[in-house]
């Protein structure tokens, strides 16, 4: 029996690619670099996928990823790389502009609470989350919000579910879900910290290693079976 939840957000509970997107084409607006082809956004958010993947295994730290990829990326397209630190700090922000559920993330949420706990656990930074999480509503339907800036550590690691723990109190861990669309973060992490790992593949991709995970779906709406 499940008697927690732990979501993750970006990919999960919203879309973060529609955030993502609408972004990066205001920034580029905004600060007078012109048109983002969708070629060009393909391009960034591969790169950033690379960054993400080189923190989670713990080769570069979250400033590194925040400023680097944006570096990276305008060295490739022509723009001056020294617009990165600025640009980032905007994109932040902007992100939580743009709120698209996946599935009807936040009604499945409200129709969950009272019946299991639910806690937000994101890698994603304080200043976007947290604008996020309030203007798409989500945040007050949870017990509670473990940001990994705060927690001083980054899912994988098992030392960032430890604040989670302590929050959560005496629940077997045969009792905590972690719901996510990472395999190398929410997927890992949950095996690493012994908890029951629930694989968001709308996708439906081939999972390298399928004996990370307990449990995959299609829509989020199928957690609701989990729970039986």
């Amino acid at each position: 029996m499940i008697r927690v939840i732990l979501w993750d957000v970006d990919g999960t509970l919203l879309d973060f690619q529609a955030a993502e997107r609408a972004a990066i084409r205001t920034l580029f607006e905004e600060f007078g670099l012109g048109p983002c082809s969708d070629g060009q956004i393909r391009r960034y958010s591969a790169i950033n996928d690379g960054f993400w993947k080189r923190l989670e295994r713990g080769e570069i730290t979250k400033p590194e990823v925040l400023v680097g990829r944006f570096e990276t990326f305008f060295a490739e397209i022509g723009i001056d790389p020294a617009l990165a630190g600025p640009f980032n700090a905007r994109y932040q922000l902007c992100l939580g502009d743009t709120i698209v559920f996946r599935d009807d993330s936040l009604e499945i949420v409200r129709a969950l609470r009272g019946k299991v706990r639910q806690y937000v656990v994101s890698n994603g930074t304080v200043a976007a989350q947290t604008k996020k999480l309030k203007r798409s509503g989500l945040g007050a339907l949870m017990d509670g919000v473990f940001l990994s800036e705060e927690v001083g550590a980054e899912k994988p690691s098992a030392r960032f579910f430890e604040p989670v723990f302590a929050a959560v109190g005496p629940v077997p861990k045969r009792e905590i879900l972690i719901v996510g669309d990472s395999l190398t973060s929410d997927i890992l992490g949950g095996r690493r910290a012994g908890i029951v790992t629930c694989w968001y593949n709308p996708s439906g991709a081939a999972a390298p290693d399928p004996g990370l995970i307990d449990h995959e779906i299609r829509n989020l709406h199928e957690v609701f079976a989990l729970l039986a």
